[in-house]
């Protein structure tokens, strides 16, 4: 049957109409054309943009539905993500008229039971974390890998970021002869050596800010107010299906929570301090709609597919320019609109430059009299920071003096001076060095 000029089995075809797919998105078409050749596959794509069912429609329709091994294999690096992908799976599944044997193994789970159904018979498509596969496949050997046509590595740079990379060696070289396709919404330069050694033969998927012209970004000027202050004028001039607030370090999830709460919004929390059970019940609360905001960092909400998710707010600015587009792409998926509100500073000038060098293009915005209204100051020459060689008195002037002096004030005070400072002295060097290669 075709969909969208493409020939997929039946039951695909129904499977997609049944999730209201009217065509597939770059990612899928980029995919399925580079599997026409004989390459691995590294894709590149934002989250939200379809890349789960771009390894999952392929492994599906070249699967011999009769034949009783394991055909592919799919590493996630969270349980979340995990059974994210087991369920969209199993609704593909559901819409074939004979059975698929689908297993999904992540931690939490009776091992002993597993390892008992596994000596009796073995998965045709394994889905799960890379040490639970690990400990099944190689240390127990009972779940029969090395016969996987398919080996899908989902959130690659995670996988390796959460310390995966000796599990998933140990799979890689049990199943070197399956084509591997590696999934990521961000691709940091620190890990693409470690990529080199599992892929060759590689074609590259880089799919460039996809659906990024229905998210509407906008910057708000922090102006050296506090930002628990402006997120709070920010959000009675909002009313979100579902926001998450992006913040860099977990002491500052319950900041901001604490802060939400006791204006009497209903808020959820993620970050890496949370047990599996409490990640899921926040998911699921989420769905319920009992939240209107979620508070996250990056590494908790990585690779969790939160649906309806209508506003992002980057309290923080990421460290990573990679990591703005992906949280970003929490929003405006597929079919919908999404709005992404942003705090800066003055001397996040050259970000903010780097990002509109990526094709952003936002709108400036600041609240004033209570009101979100156009702001015009960002492009000034007065906006931007000079550089300096006192980069502590510069930084002293954007870390204003308190009129209210609690104990430990001026300690913490310095330490918000001497961490701008560094900030400053980076990218005043930063500049040095790009006009050096100029000349």
């Amino acid at each position: 049957m075709q969909f969208d000029g493409y020939e997929l089995k039946d039951y695909i075809v129904r499977a997609l109409k049944d999730l209201k797919f009217e065509s597939f998105t770059d990612v899928q078409k980029s995919v399925f054309e580079e599997l026409k050749t004989e390459k691995n596959i590294l894709a590149k794509s934002k989250t939200g943009s379809g890349k789960t069912h771009a390894f999952l429609i392929p492994i599906f329709n070249d699967l011999d539905e009769d034949k009783e091994e394991v055909f592919s294999t799919i590493i996630a690096p969270t349980k979340e993500l995990a059974q994210q992908i087991y369920k969209m799976a199993q609704h593909i599944a559901s819409f074939c008229p004979k059975a698929i044997n689908i297993k999904l193994f992540i931690s939490g789970t009776d091992r002993e039971r597993e390892i008992a159904k596994l000596n009796n018979k073995n998965p045709q498509i394994v889905i799960g974390t890379p040490g639970k596969i690990k400990d099944l496949a190689i240390d127990n050997n009972v779940l029969k890998i090395y016969t996987s046509k398919y080996l899908i590595v989902d959130e690659v740079d995670m996988t390796f970021e959460s310390g995966f990379i000796d599990e998933v060696d140990s799979i890689c070289n049990v199943i070197d002869s399956a084509r591997f396709m590696f999934f990521s919404a961000t691709m940091r330069e620190e890990i693409l050596p470690f990529l080199k050694k599992y892929m060759t033969n590689v074609s590259l998927v880089d799919i460039k800010n996809t659906n990024d012209n229905k998210i509407e970004h906008i910057w708000l000027p922090l102006k050296h107010k506090e930002r628990l202050d402006v997120l709070e004028a920010l959000l009675k001039n909002i009313n979100p299906y579902l926001c998450i607030i992006f913040v860099n370090k977990k002491e500052n999830v319950n900041n901001v929570v604490s802060r939400l709460n006791s204006l009497g919004y209903f808020v959820g929390s993620m970050h890496g301090d949370l047990t599996s059970r409490e990640r899921k019940r926040v998911l699921e609360d989420a769905k319920k709609l009992k939240y209107q905001y979620i508070v996250a960092t990056d590494l908790a909400a990585r690779g969790i597919d939160i649906q309806g998710v209508s506003h992002i707010i980057n309290f923080e600015l990421p460290g990573d320019y990679e990591f703005y587009l992906h949280r970003s792409g929490r929003t405006g998926r597929m079919y919908s609109d999404g709005i992404v509100y942003s705090f800066y500073e003055d001397l996040d000038d050259e970000y903010l430059d780097f990002l509109n060098k990526k094709g952003i293009k936002p709108k400036y915005y600041e609240i004033k009299g209570g009101e979100l209204v156009e702001y015009k100051g960002r492009n000034t020459r007065q906006q931007r920071v000079k550089p300096t060689t006192n980069y502590e008195l510069e930084a002293s002037k954007y870390i204003p003096k308190s009129n209210k002096v609690k104990p430990g004030y001026k300690k913490k005070r310095q330490a918000q001076i001497d961490d701008l400072a560094k900030r400053l002295k980076k990218n005043d060097q930063k500049k040095k060095k790009r006009r050096t290669i100029k000349k």
